[in-house]
């Protein structure tokens, strides 16, 4: 939990488009968080973000940061391969951390990050914006309920329009990427397209939006994946298709499209079946729906655009866990960690060509 102050102090490592397009716009509303500190690399970007959202301390040394600034708090949004060197850090300061997609690239730091923020009783949320619709919340307390019974398949599906950043090409983002803000910067294609910067393509750059969602809703684990990959004109996948098997005996298939056409908007889908029904969540035509084998049915009212993303809520719930005005975390680490294990596993599995067991 957090504490009972005034004003929750924050600060970011990492400041790029969808830091400055997003969750700095949406605390800057707040009259009771702090934008306290900034690092990023680049001089010339860092005075940019500096001057836009009023930082009074600013620096290219995430170490500077964490140590000359006073914080309750770190948002983590710097390329994917050093999440973990980001949350880790802040973590062993003491602070509250929201840490961007994929929360690492390897399973173990995943656990690892979760295990750090329990024993120290700290705060680690990973920004998923669905989490926070509330059809989203009441599919995930129906299946709590056991209205499914005992969960035996799964299909998760995404899709999403940045085939050009996967390809390193870049994209006009502000009308497709459901931010707060106008955009400051222009995604970094070297952050998408780059292997060795982005740990993977799709699947870490998406597939863990639906993945997060996916277990924040069923509390499964995975326990071996097989995936194939593919990415046409890039050097990281475009295409992710994954066979999973969940420990307890429940299977699924996860997959994923990078190339839906600029002008529509994400595909999420998850279809959920268990011994006693199924659940059908659908964020792209916006409906949540249980259906069980004694007739009981329940629709949730969802507006047409119901489903379409936005992300105010997680920096939102970030910083009232840091005031102690609620205690509940809508996107835990523990979701991200199980999405990570079965990422890990499939980026493995691309590589060997066979099921790779959860390391």
């Amino acid at each position: 939990m957090g504490s009972d102050r005034k004003s929750a102090r924050i600060g970011f490592i990492g400041a790029g488009w969808w830091a400055t397009s997003n969750h700095m716009p949406v605390l800057a509303q707040r009259r009771d968080a702090a934008l306290a500190g900034v690092c990023r690399l680049g001089q010339q970007e860092l005075r940019q973000v500096q001057e836009a959202f009023d930082f009074p301390f600013a620096t290219e040394d995430y170490r500077e940061l964490l140590e000359n600034c006073e914080l309750d708090g770190v948002v983590v949004a710097s390329p994917h391969t050093l999440h973990y060197e980001h949350a880790r850090a802040a973590l062993e300061k003491g602070l509250h951390v929201m840490c961007e997609k994929p929360m690492t690239t390897s399973a173990q730091e995943a656990r690892h990050l979760v295990r750090l923020a329990r024993e120290r009783g700290l705060q680690l949320l990973v920004p998923y914006g669905w989490h926070y619709k509330e059809f989203v919340q009441q599919a995930r307390s129906l299946v709590a309920s056991g209205a499914l019974g005992e969960l035996e398949y799964v299909l998760c599906h995404m899709a999403s329009p940045i085939k050009g950043l996967l390809s390193g090409e870049g994209m006009e983002v502000d009308n497709v990427s459901g931010q707060s803000g106008s955009s400051l910067f222009s995604p970094a294609p070297e952050t998408w397209a780059d292997p060795q910067v982005a740990g993977g393509g799709y699947g870490y750059a998406q597939i863990s939006h639906s993945a997060g969602m996916l277990f924040f809703l069923t509390g499964l684990r995975a326990e071996s994946v097989y995936c194939l990959m593919s990415g046409p004109g890039a050097r990281v996948e475009i295409y992710d298709a994954l066979a999973v098997r969940f420990e307890g005996g429940a299977i699924g298939t996860v997959s994923g499209a990078g190339s839906v056409p600029t002008d529509r908007s994400f595909q999420v889908d998850l279809r959920i079946f268990g011994s006693e029904g199924m659940l059908l969540l659908d964020c792209e035509r916006a409906r949540m729906e249980l259906h069980r084998h004694n007739g009981e049915s329940v629709r949730a009212e969802v507006a047409p655009d119901g489903g379409a993303y936005e992300c105010s809520g997680p920096p939102n719930n970030f910083a009232d866990l840091i005031l102690g005005t609620t205690e509940v975390n809508w996107a835990p680490g523990e979701a991200a960690m199980r999405g990570v294990e079965m990422l890990d596993a499939a980026y493995r599995s691309a590589r060997s060509g066979v099921a790779e067991a959860v390391g």
